[in-house]
């Protein structure tokens, strides 16, 4: 009896010990790195957060959760296995973000990382890159009518509160969310108000105008003059020009007489006018 009850008690043991090593290991995942795709953000660049994980249990969800102040918003991240990733939209210049991401995995354990932080900076604005680029005038309906402005640096420049003078009165104003790209161009299309963004005045393609670009501070950076003031501008008559006056090159050439191109490069070349003050 003996025998077999020491046969018995020793197959319960290794039993037991099968058991044992058969259950796997529950416990929270951990979060190896949370970094930012951009460590110096602008205003007008989203930043993509990758979370790196590791543990026995499989990732069932991730949370990535940005505070601005004091208002706090969620992310579900999106990823597979070891890799999570999770974006903050932009946000305006001089915001302090902070954020962290949470793991919850397949046995239910949650894993928060600590707090990190960055601030958005947007570079000085060179508004003395910008310059009148295209100006159209005899389009058959005044919506077709356009102005074009190009930046001559190397990052984006914000229109809020550059101004357009036409025949020395205000005629447009930037406003929040008009930007142009880093040697791009930006298009004012429509006169008399007939687009939502257009010039409020009219644009004569046969008379004599001055344009002006003026900063936000109220230099002016360029002009575009046709003719001479006389007794007033628009007074003076001239040839009828039926196509764009352009700089050729973009931004830094002279006024030539184009095709026009509006909101795209200009032409590569083009007819002299003398009528154009350069």
């Amino acid at each position: 009896m003996k025998t077999i009850k020491s046969i018995f008690m020793m197959a319960a043991a290794m039993l037991f010990v099968a058991c044992v090593e058969d259950s796997p290991y529950e416990g929270p995942s951990t979060i190896v790195s949370v970094t930012p795709d951009i460590t110096a953000p602008t205003s007008e660049t989203p930043v993509t957060i990758t979370a790196e994980v590791s543990g026995l249990q499989a990732v069932e969800s991730a949370t990535l959760s940005y505070m601005i102040g004091g208002n706090k918003t969620d992310v579900q991240m999106t990823g597979s296995g070891n890799i999570w990733k999770g974006v903050i939209p932009p946000q305006p210049d001089k915001t302090t973000v902070k954020y962290s991401v949470t793991v919850v995995n397949t046995a239910k354990f949650s894993t928060t990382s600590n707090e990190l932080e960055y601030v958005v900076g947007d570079p000085p604005i060179e508004y003395d890159k910008l310059r009148l680029n295209e100006l159209f005038g005899a389009a058959a309906t005044d919506d077709g009518k356009f102005i074009e402005l190009y930046n001559n640096s190397d990052n984006p420049i914000k229109l809020k509160d550059v101004v357009l003078r036409k025949d020395e009165a205000v005629t447009w104003t930037g406003i929040d969310g008009e930007v142009i790209p880093a040697h791009g161009v930006f298009a004012i299309i429509g006169a008399k108000n007939t687009t939502p963004r257009g010039i409020s005045s009219g644009f004569s393609a046969k008379k004599s105008v001055l344009v002006e670009l003026v900063d936000p501070n109220g230099n002016v950076i360029d002009k575009f003059q046709r003719g001479e003031k006389a007794d007033g501008w628009g007074n003076q008559s001239l040839a009828n020009v039926k196509v764009s006056w352009g700089r050729v090159p973009d931004g830094t050439g002279k006024w030539m007489q184009t095709d026009p191109t509006p909101g795209a490069p200009n032409a590569k070349s083009g007819t002299e006018d003398d009528t154009v003050v350069q």
